[in-house]
């Protein structure tokens, strides 16, 4: 990610649409060092005014990007993100044109990395989890085991400890087989552990944060499309 900023020959902008609660994002990616982009914020509230992820919650995401998106309009933006990971596999109202959206920057870091195999972390709950990891599936990404804290709100509340002794209920076969692990959710604090994870397991660790800031810097850089 350095290297693409380093090499970026513009500035970009990146319109953000994040869910009303979460405090995550503008927390993760300021401190990632993107010298060449420039992250513009729109505050997403689902008509249920909820926080716990559920089907109004996403769908109401999905259904509010579009005035989101419109409070954006004088600014030139090169790409725009909604930084759900979870909005982008459970369905919903269609989003409008040209937006991705948290899973699919996931999956495009996996797919530049030439990843195939992994194990998947998040906070949600169980069958939110597997549903992500069938996502990943469809998508050509083999889930070989998966953990789950079982949280339907207060992400930013996880702490660290939390998040290394969740790593360290994956099996052991697993981790060994992955190519990566994938802490999933901009919703929660994954930096502090990255580096610590990465030198305990041996394997990158990719975060849904991480891989928004990923995709941000390759259209910085002018790589892909």
């Amino acid at each position: 990610m350095a290297g693409l900023d380093a090499a970026a020959a513009r500035t970009v902008r990146v319109g953000l649409l994040l869910p009303w609660a979460n405090v995550a994002v503008e927390t993760e990616l300021a401190r990632l060092g993107l010298r060449r982009t420039v992250f513009h914020h729109a505050r997403l509230v689902p008509e249920s005014r909820t926080t716990a992820i559920d089907a109004s919650f996403w769908h109401g995401l999905r259904a509010a990007s579009a005035q989101a998106l419109d409070s954006l309009s004088h600014v030139p933006l090169d790409a725009v993100i909604l930084a759900c990971t979870s909005a982008g596999f459970t369905g919903g109202p269609p989003l409008p044109g040209g937006v991705f959206t948290a899973f699919d920057a996931l999956l495009r870091a996996l797919v530049e990395a030439a990843v195939t195999r992994v194990a998947l972390v998040t906070p949600y709950p169980a069958p939110v989890a597997e549903a992500e990891a069938a996502a990943l599936a469809e998508a050509g990404i083999k889930v070989l085991a998966h953990a789950s804290l079982g949280l339907t709100d207060g992400y930013p509340d996880v702490t660290p400890d939390q998040i290394l002794a969740l790593v360290g209920q994956l099996p052991e076969n697993a981790v060994s087989s992955a190519e990566a692990v994938i802490l999933s959710c901009t919703g929660w604090h994954t930096l502090p552990v990255i580096t610590e994870l990465e030198y305990r397991i041996g394997k990158p660790v990719f975060s849904s944060n991480l891989a928004m800031a990923l995709l941000a810097a390759r259209v910085c850089a002018g790589v892909g499309s």
